[in-house]
Order: structure tokens, then C-alpha cells, then sequence
């Protein structure tokens, strides 16, 4: 489930960085930066990135208290041991190892864009938990102390945004800079990001040379021949090949359950017997997956805008359904540009709006907006309106902008910035790690008579980004490292009662999903925003959503049944006259 889709380019052939064999010690946070897999028989005692703890430097760690931070996860009846006996076993080693080592934490660097109090260290995983005592890399974590007493607090309430491949650094700032949602919470616990393997800090991989990744304008991902499909196929099977070249050591265990394992890890070396965990979008199917291999070590879970987790979702199906789910949330966004004609006096229906659409999209296909905006870029931008409610107005206001004769705005918003060297890397990094993640955890169709079939057909009822989606991921069918069986997700002994939290409405990650995870998961409650389709819930103001979540983390108790809350209020744009 990608924050934004994007069309795919063509493989630079400069020399990929290759992945780097370490052995010994890692010191600094500036080496932590560079893919590092360094070989270890055990805990690095020379390490200074995990010698501390977040508890106390003079807090000695007994072996008892060890052994609470690192009971072996529970058994269930449809596996032996979820996810594997050696993987268990070998997580269980490497959070032993973490809990005793801790965090070092420090300011953070200044590149990483955290400002102070917020701290930064590091947590070290095998790269393969099947084998604890071979190579590792090491997961960027940073943390803001709560703001309440000693006697308030609940320990670290550890959050993943989605993506796959998404950074969760920028969650501490939820404290520092006072945001108000998230005030209560802030009184009883340390927020805690991370970066997962493969992300930004953590062991990062590529696929192609970033700046080639962003250069538009790309192809038009509707195709009007056979040619246009064999040029993209020609594409992803390209990028497949760019990630095998470029990451591909890594790629074997970029998965969601060695993730989830990364998870345990860190809540090991932050001190914490059980998880407080905060998942978003993907995040959610990663909190579903923790919850399944280790149940017994969940306190709190939230999870929010929720992945189907079903084996057979995971991941092909999951984006054809998103793709009929986006057609749905684009049309809610054009009847709301209409209702507001007054404003934005782009059309005053919704197929009036509709229209003005594909007026501009076939344009941009024609001679692309400033060079370099055309389909596909048009299609990532005004995605953003189907993802998030806030983006509405910004949106319509680009388009209005555009249709008045200023086509800036549109360039600037839609089109590539070649001078952002580092958010390109970013972007690259981050489309680079979806693409891993999704292929190594579920087996893919390789016929692309499948493909083409299934995508033609839910074309024809969702034009909007059906087939962007599809390119964005077909290097899946192509791709050179191994393909696993998801994991089944199901309530084990020890889980306790998690909160599910879901709009209706929800594009990203369709209704369908919360529903079924609130099935697999015994005693879970279900919160559904009716009327509302925003992607990520727990994040906007609605009284009826914040006040149940703040009384969850902070108490532990749910309405002991599901509730249904009004929506959010929708966006209104300034002086605005209804229709």
C-alpha cells in the first residue's frame, strides 16, 4: 500500500552501490547512515551506539528481568511456531542480546532534521533471524520523553506510518511540537520512531540512481496499444533487475515478519517487557503480524486504516482492490470540487468535474504542463485528494490555478524538484523498499495474461489509477529474490484486546480490511468513522475517535463493544458559497 504511486523509469547503468560486509565494530552515527552489515558472533561490547539503556545508565539488567523482556512467543494451532522455529529462536537471541546492550541514545544529527530534546541511536538485528549470530545491520530509532510525572508514565509508545517504506523518525515530534491530538498520550509515554530495514538510516537499499528515478515527464501508465504494455513490462522488468543489482543481499529479508521481528528486537533494547505500538496504512498489517508471532508481547496496539490480512490479499489482490476503492474516494473529492463551483469554477457536478479531468489529462498527454507534467504525474498529484481530506483544497486550488492561465503552481506541485538531491534519495529509498517488501512477502502471478486480464477488466470501472498501480508493482512478477507465504494472521495465547480504527470510506486501505482483522483478532474493538474516507484516522480531530484512543493507551479499556462515530468535519474552502 504505497504512500503515492508513481510510474516507472528507465535503469541508470552507472555502478550500483553494493552492500557492505562489516566486520567488527560500528561506531558513530555517521557509518550507521550507509548500508552496514556487519558480522557478529554476539553482543559488540565495543559498541558505543547500544551500551546505554533508556531506563537509567546505572540500572544493572538481571538476568530475571531478561528473561521478562524475552519469553518465546506463544504457540498456535494452525503452526507449530508462527513465521518459524528457527526465526523464533533467533529473535529471541537477538533481543536478549538488545535488552542487555540498550540504546545510546544523542542528539540526533543535524542532517536528520530532529531538533532537541529528541534523541537518536541505534538497535543491531541479524540480517537473517534464522541465523542471530551471522551478518546484522542496524535500525535507527529516536524517542521524545513523555511530558508527565514519573508516576504517570506508561513507557514508549512505538509508531510505523505505512508505506512499506516509510520513516517513522518524525513521530517524536508529535511532542515537541505540541500537538494537541496528542497531548493525554504524551503525559504517560516516550514516543518512539523508527526506521525499518531498508529505510532511510537503517541499512537503506536503492533500485535505481534517484535522480533518474524522478525525471518526468514518464509514460502515460493508461496504454493505448500492445506497444505502450510491452514498453512498460520492458520497464518493471527493469527495475526488478535495478533492485537485484543495486540491494540485492538485503532483498531475501525485506520482509513484513522479519520487520515485525526488528519490532521485538527494539522493544527489547528500549527496556519494555510488553509493546505499546501505534500503526498506521501498512503499519497496520505489520501490528497484525507482531500481534501473531508474539501475542504475549503486545501491551497496547492501535492500529489505523487497516490492510486486509488475509493470506490471499497479501499483496496482489490487496492493490486491485485499492484500485475500485480510489475510483470511489476520487469521485467523493470531484462532488465536493463541485459543490464548492463557486470557488473553484471547475464544474458544478460531479461529471461536470469529471469531464474537466480528462480534458486536462488528455493535454498534458499531448504537450506536457511546463515540460515535464503529464499523465502520470497529474495522476500522483490528485491522488493525493483521494488519500487525505487536507490535501482537498490544496489540490483544487492548484487546478484553479492552472485553468486561470497559471500553470506554476501545477509544475511546482506535480513535476520533480532535480535540485532536492536529498528528498529525491528519499523518495527513491522509500519507492525502493515498497517494492521489496511487497514482492518477498507474498508469492506473485508471473503470467502477465493474468495481469493484463485483471487490469483491463477493473479498468473499465476505475480508470483513475488502476494501471499506474499496476505498473508500480509488476517488477513483482519479475523479481529475482525469494517470494514467501504471508503469515496467517490469527489471535494466539497472550494477545489482549487491541483498538481498530477504520473510516468507510478509506481508499488506501478499504473498509473490507478492518473488518476482517477485527475477526482475526479475539476480543479486538472496532471504531468506524462512517462517512469518511481520510487515510489515517487517529491523526484528525473527531472527539469520538480521540477521546476512545486516549482512554485506551492511557487506561487499557475499550467501549467493550464497536461503535460508529459521525465523521470529521470536511474541509471548507475560505469564502466559500454551496451550491
Amino acid at each position: 500500500m504505497p504512500f503515492r504511486v508513481s510510474s516507472r523509469l528507465r535503469i541508470s547503468k552507472e555502478r550500483p552501490p553494493t552492500l557492505s560486509f562489516v566486520a567488527g565494530e560500528t561506531k558513530g552515527f555517521p557509518l550507521a547512515d550507509r548500508v552496514i552489515i556487519a558480522a557478529s558472533g554476539g553482543t559488540q561490547q565495543g559498541d558505543s551506539h547500544v551500551r546505554s539503556n533508556a531506563i537509567s545508565a546505572a540500572t544493572v539488567v538481571a538476568s530475571a528481568l531478561v528473561a521478562g523482556f524475552l519469553t518465546a512467543p506463544a504457540a498456535g494451532a494452525a503452526e507449530a511456531v508462527p513465521g518459524g522455529a528457527a526465526e523464533a529462536k533467533g529473535v529471541k537471541i537477538a533481543a536478549e542480546r538488545a535488552a542487555k546492550a540498550g540504546i545510546n541514545w544523542q542528539d540526533c544529527p543535524a542532517d536528520w532534521g530532529l531538533e532537541k530534546p529528541i534523541q537518536c541511536g541505534f538497535v543491531t538485528v541479524p540480517v537473517d533471524y534464522a541465523k542471530p549470530n551471522g551478518p546484522t545491520i542496524q535500525i535507527a530509532v529516536d524517542r521524545a520523553r513523555s511530558t508527565g510525572t514519573a508516576e504517570e508514565h506508561q513507557g514508549s509508545l512505538v509508531y510505523n506510518p505505512g508505506g512499506p517504506g516509510g520513516s517513522g523518525l518524525k513521530f517524536p515530534r508529535k511532542i515537541t511540537t505540541k500537538s494537541p491530538i496528542y497531548t493525554k498520550i504524551a503525559q504517560a509515554y516516550d514516543f518512539v520512531g523508527f526506521d525499518p530495514r531498508g529505510v532511510g538510516r537503517s541499512a537503506p537499499i536503492s533500485c535505481v540512481d534517484p535522480q533518474e528515478f524522478v525525471k518526468a515527464p514518464k509514460a502515460d501508465p493508461v496504454p493505448d496499444s500492445e506497444a505502450d504494455k510491452r514498453a512498460q513490462r520492458k520497464l518493471a522488468k527493469e527495475y526488478a533487475d535495478g533492485c537485484a543489482e543495486r540491494s540485492g543481499k538485503l532483498l531475501p529479508h525485506l520482509t513484513t515478519p522479519n520487520t515485525a521481528r526488528d519490532l521485538d528486537v527494539v522493544r527489547a533494547a528500549l527496556g519494555e517487557k510488553k509493546l505499546n505500538y501505534l500503526g498506521v496504512s501498512y503499519g497496520t498489517y505489520l501490528g497484525a503480524v507482531y500481534g501473531t508471532l508474539f501475542p504475549d508481547h503486545v501491551r497496547r496496539m492501535i492500529v489505523d486504516s487497516v490492510v486486509n490480512p488475509a493470506r490471499d490479499n497479501i499483496w496482489y489482490k490487496a492493490n486491485l482492490e485499492q484500485d475500485i476503492a480510489f475510483e470511489g474516494r476520487f469521485k467523493d473529492w470531484e462532488s465536493w470540487v463541485a459543490k464548492y463551483d463557486s470557488v473553484f469554477h471547475i464544474g458544478d457536478t460531479r461529471d461536470k468535474v469529471q469531464q474537466e479531468w480528462e480534458k486536462l489529462r488528455a493535454a498534458a498527454k499531448k504537450q506536457p504542463i511546463g515540460g515535464v507534467v503529464g499523465p502520470a504525474e497529474l495522476i500522483s498529484f490528485f491522488q493525493s485528494a483521494a488519500y487525505y481530506d487536507s490535501s482537498w483544497i490544496s489540490v483544487a486550488d492548484t487546478w484553479k490555478k492552472y485553468r486561470a492561465g497559471d500553470e506554476k503552481a501545477l509544475v511546482q506541485a506535480a513535476g520533480p524538484d532535480l535540485t532536492d538531491k536529498a528528498g529525491n534519495i528519499a523518495s527513491e529509498n522509500s519507492n525502493a523498499v515498497y517494492t521489496a517488501v511487497e514482492c518477498a512477502d507474498a508469492k506473485w502471478p508471473t503470467s502477465w495474461k493474468k495481469w493484463d486480464r485483471d487490469n483491463t477488466r477493473i479498468h473499465r470501472q476505475a480508470p483513475f489509477m488502476t494501471w499506474a498501480n499496476a505498473w508500480m508493482n509488476l517488477p513483482c512478477a519479475t523479481w529475482k529474490a525469494p517470494q514467501q507465504n504471508p503469515v496467517e494472521v490469527a489471535t494466539h495465547k497472550g494477545l489482549p484486546k487491541t483498538l481498530i480504527v477504520q473510516s468507510d470510506r478509506d481508499a488506501a486501505t478499504p473498509y473490507a480490511g478492518a473488518v476482517e482483522l477485527h475477526k482475526r483478532f479475539r476480543g479486538s474493538q472496532l471504531i468506524t468513522e462512517a462517512g469518511a474516507g481520510s487515510h489515517g484516522v487517529t491523526s484528525l480531530k473527531n472527539p469520538c475517535i480521540n477521546d476512545r484512543v486516549d482512554a485506551y493507551l492511557l487506561t487499557g479499556k475499550t467501549d467493550g463493544k464497536d461503535v460508529t462515530c459521525t465523521p470529521h468535519a470536511t474541509p471548507e474552502p475560505p469564502k466559500a458559497a454551496t451550491k
